[in-house]
């Protein structure tokens, strides 16, 4: 699989609009397009995270899931419609949740897009967001990603 965005590049720098605005940014869904699906692949998911995150366990901004293969790409600043499912991200709400590392070192945050082998995952309304990442990798068959990065300067 290959997952492609013309606003994020493996290794630069996230651009602001696609941040959380306490980080001064716009919170806008960057644009992806994924291909090359493997056969038996029934829907997609989208992940991102910051393994980075002071938390011992990352930190996961976006958990979406049920996105028919009909649907192979998300534009800038774009909503994904039903069937898809949106789960609540680390700051509390559900939807894309953009970079806001605390001050210090650069954060890496993976985009993933993941191929499944189901058409829905049957994640219950009311499951936590663990519980729905469990059963998105139990039914993963593929996936791709792009790694941009972002940090904040040091406060004085």
């Amino acid at each position: 699989m290959q997952l492609t965005s013309q606003a994020l590049t493996d290794g630069e720098a996230i651009p602001l609009e696609f941040a959380e605005p306490s980080s001064g940014g716009e919170n806008t869904i960057p644009d992806l397009a994924w291909s090359g699906a493997p056969d038996g692949t029934k829907s997609y998911a989208l992940t991102v995270y910051d393994p980075d995150a002071p938390t011992g366990s990352g930190f996961w901004h976006w958990v979406a899931f049920d996105i028919p293969t009909s649907v192979t790409d998300i534009e800038k600043g774009g909503a994904l419609e039903s069937p898809a499912r949106e789960w609540e991200n680390d700051y509390g709400y559900k939807g894309y949740g953009g970079a806001a590392p605390p001050a210090g070192r650069t954060h890496r945050y993976i985009h993933t897009v993941h191929a499944l082998n189901v058409e829905k995952l049957e994640v219950p309304e009311g499951a936590t967001q663990t519980q729905a990442r469990f059963m998105l990798m139990a039914a993963q068959i593929d996936s791709a990603s792009i790694t941009p990065v972002s940090s904040q300067p040091e406060e004085d």
